[in-house]
């Protein structure tokens, strides 16, 4: 005789499910419990009800061969299945999983029915992946029911979307009445219109109910089955074992190597890319360790202590209104209890002086956390774990939440054995040491890093898995990745610096092809100027880390070869956004040319480049006292030089505008040259004394941030020498009748900004 067979239909990560779950079985007291999972994982269970496991944590499979391949099975401290789990390890009942194995997950056959709920990561209520084509949606209605059936019962009764009308009548309802019978009515109702099961649903379900068939003639009392809500209808059904065998002939099998890793909050939420069912983690966890009875008020006190922590003042007589108000707007809007709607309207009116900005800096703190899981020691850890544990082991460097600061010889074998791993580390966006000082330490032998260990950097590795199975072979992965999916030089040029100093040798090798490559197809002068400095950070450097460069070397003078013949033609007509961009290209272009001493040619022909913008008449003029003063730091134009183009640039023959954009581009970041050179600050004086009040008035800013680059020596030497030529008599220009009355003003001004002021 079969046992007695009771389904509890649950919703993915909801607390109020696994509350009234774990009441059900504590009435039922079942010989065996069947949860919704991996039928092939079973083994692991047990490891999830361990004292020392920390939720949240997520199930872990792969292909023995392709860990990249992986999958994960998300669990939370208020999931139903991760309750009914422990509930079972506790009282000693047998418990297992009964859905398809993992191969089915991991293979080509996952992608055959886009239309089929995700048991994996994306485990929902019978939800299909958001990527299905809208237009399909649209037009059927099987799909819709099988994408948010609970939407669907929600329109039924008057709702707008499915979660409002759960968190009411499952999640926060002090007294629901016989939930599991009610949802398996509903959703019995709802399967009725289903006309077609796509072919990896009807799997899935067929084989659930072979596994619910096999312990119901084995099990010495009741089966209790954990599933989400939309299969009880499916699984209650009489359907044959050979129709159910039928189903599943055929399917995929491969070797699967599994265990469990650490999970975080964040990854959770629907925003975090993974899709686990929950929109705000952090409230279902105040959900599940919270009375009924005190949930409003914690959870208010607890938005009092964020706001708080941010410096905010919240009084006492505010909190009082704040619970008073959201217990309102839940019998406004006939709700059993206020849910965390109306907890963030009423604290955003009486907290946040009604400013929903405020709210908006705590929001993810409160509804989604921070808390990060953790797995017992003597769980098997996943290969990448496994691989930076030997080599922080070879490394001699301990995970410590402490800042501990390292210096690096790049010389000796442990120092780049431990750069390489840190910057592999890097490539993988696990950011346990942060460069210190990297743009000044480049071009030594030694490296500084700051450490600190965060829980969660384990959990960003295990993710890494989708790229390789070592620390090395995912950094290569992960380049390699974003190689093909970056089309701009300069981007890209900085993945092949970092796959470099990484030691990625073949994902740096396939880099520089690809620079090549599309270096040939781009006439962009910015994108070309752009790619530069990456390049000749690694030329130059290249030697601490036994890079070889010849290819990259050719490649590097045949981009700055080919930016400096398109370069007097691509600052022509340019915008003040468009200009301002190029400053910065070719400056940075110009430092990369310039560090490279050994190109006596390559830095000839960028300098003609140079001359030619500025003997371009067309040329924007920002760009022009750009490459002016760039001539005359290296030499190339002479005192006098500079002195006769800074005079002409600043006659009253030219326009105001592109005088003032010439001087900013001559000037800023180099306000320096007017303390040593006589010429070029009788040229300034001459031009200020020659300005309007109103066009005076107008460039101060222009002023204000060429001096505010000089430090407070430097503008004080400024200062007396303006104040020297005043007394010697005056400027090089005296261009209007009345700049002997004008240029006190200018001068109180100015005097102002160089001694620290702010003026209007």
């Amino acid at each position: 005789m079969s046992a007695a067979v009771s389904y509890f239909g649950i919703r993915h990560h909801g607390p109020g499910s696994a509350r009234r779950l774990l009441e059900a079985l504590d009435d039922l007291q079942p010989a065996e419990v069947l949860v919704e999972g991996p039928a092939d994982l079973s083994d692991l269970l047990p490891l999830l009800a361990s004292p020392s496991m920390q939720p949240p944590v997520a199930l872990l499979a792969y292909p023995k061969d392709t860990p990249e391949r992986a999958v994960f099975w998300p669990f939370a401290e208020f999931s139903p299945e991760y309750q009914a789990v422990c509930w079972a390890v506790r009282n000693g009942v047998p418990v297992r999983f009964i859905d398809l194995p993992v191969s089915w997950s991991v293979t080509g056959e996952t992608t055959e029915d886009p239309d089929a709920a995700p048991e994996g990561e994306n485990a929902t209520d019978g939800k299909v992946p958001e990527d299905e084509p809208e237009d399909q949606q649209a037009e059927d209605n099987d799909q819709a029911l099988r994408r948010d059936p609970i939407g669907v019962l929600a329109e039924t009764a008057g709702y707008e979307d499915g979660e409002s009308w759960w968190q009411d009548v499952i999640e926060e309802n002090p007294a629901p009445g016989p939930v599991f019978e009610a949802v398996s009515d509903a959703m019995s109702a709802l399967r009725e219109r289903e006309t077609d099961l796509p072919k990896r649903e009807a799997a899935r379900e067929a084989h659930m109910r072979l596994e619910i068939g096999k312990s119901a003639k084995t099990a010495d009392g009741a089966i209790a089955v954990v599933c989400g809500a939309w299969h009880v209808p499916a699984l209650k059904a009489k359907h044959t074992a050979k129709d159910d065998r039928a189903l599943l002939k055929g399917g995929p099998k491969t070797r699967i190597s599994a265990t469990w890793a650490p999970w975080t909050a964040p990854r959770l939420a629907f925003g975090s890319g993974y899709g686990a069912g929950v929109a705000a983690p952090g409230w279902c966890l105040h959900l599940w360790q919270t009375p009924d009875d005190e949930k409003t008020t914690r959870w208010v006190a607890r938005i009092a202590r964020a706001l708080r922590a941010q410096g905010q003042v919240v009084s006492t007589a505010s909190l009082i209104e704040t619970e008073r108000l959201a217990v309102t707007l839940a019998s406004v809007r006939q709700r059993p209890q206020p849910g965390y709607e109306e907890l963030r309207d009423a604290a955003i009116s009486c907290l946040c002086f009604g400013n929903a900005l405020i709210w908006a800096t705590i929001s993810s703190e409160l509804l989604i956390g921070s808390e990060t899981g953790a797995i017992p020691d003597d769980v098997p850890m996943a290969p990448l774990l496994e691989d930076l544990q030997r080599q922080q082991k070879k490394a001699r460097l301990k995970p410590e939440a402490l800042e501990k600061e390292l210096s690096l010889d790049l010389r000796s074998e442990s120092g780049l054995f431990r750069s390489t791993l840190l910057h592999r580390l890097s490539v993988l966006k696990v950011d346990w040491g942060k460069p210190l000082d990297p743009g000044r330490s480049r071009g030594t032998f030694r490296e500084r890093w700051m450490l600190r260990w965060e829980p969660e950097y384990a959990v960003e590795l295990v993710e890494n898995l989708v790229f390789g199975a070592t620390i090395e072979q995912a950094a290569s992965g992960r380049i390699r990745s974003e190689l093909q999916s970056c089309h701009a030089l300069g981007p890209l040029a900085d993945l092949v610096y970092g796959a470099m100093t990484a030691q990625l040798n073949d994902a740096a090798a396939e880099g520089v092809n690809l620079l090549g490559e599309r270096a040939g197809q781009t006439s962009d002068c910015g994108e070309l100027l752009t790619s530069l400095p990456a390049l000749a950070d690694i030329l130059r450097y290249g030697a601490a880390r036994e890079i070889d460069t010849v290819q990259l070397g050719s490649l590097f003078e045949r981009i700055a070869t080919q930016a400096s013949l398109a370069l007097p033609y691509a600052v022509r007509g340019l915008d003040k956004d468009a200009s301002e961009a190029m400053r910065s290209q070719i400056q940075s272009a110009d430092g990369a040319v310039k560090l490279l001493e050994d190109r006596p040619d390559l830095l000839k022909t960028w300098q003609d480049a140079l001359k030619s913008i500025v003997s371009e008449p067309q040329a924007n003029r920002l760009l022009s006292g750009l490459a002016a003063r760039l001539l005359y730091e290296a030499d190339v134009m002479s005192p006098d030089e500079a002195v006769e183009l800074l005079t002409r640039m600043l006659s009253p023959g030219t326009e105001v505008s592109d005088a003032a954009a010439f001087f900013a581009g001559f000037l800023e970041g180099a306000g320096q040259r007017l303390l040593y050179d006589e010429g070029l600050r009788g040229c300034v004086d001459g031009w200020l004394v020659s300005l309007e009040e109103e066009a005076f008035t107008e460039y101060l800013p222009l002023f204000r941030r060429v001096f505010s680059q000089m430090d407070k020596a430097e503008r004080k030497r400024l200062m007396d020498a303006l104040f020297d030529t005043v007394r010697s008599g005056g400027t090089h220009l005296i261009a209007a009748p009345d700049s002997e009355t004008r240029w006190p003003r200018h001068l109180d001004i100015l005097t102002g900004i160089l001694a620290g002021e702010k003026h209007g």
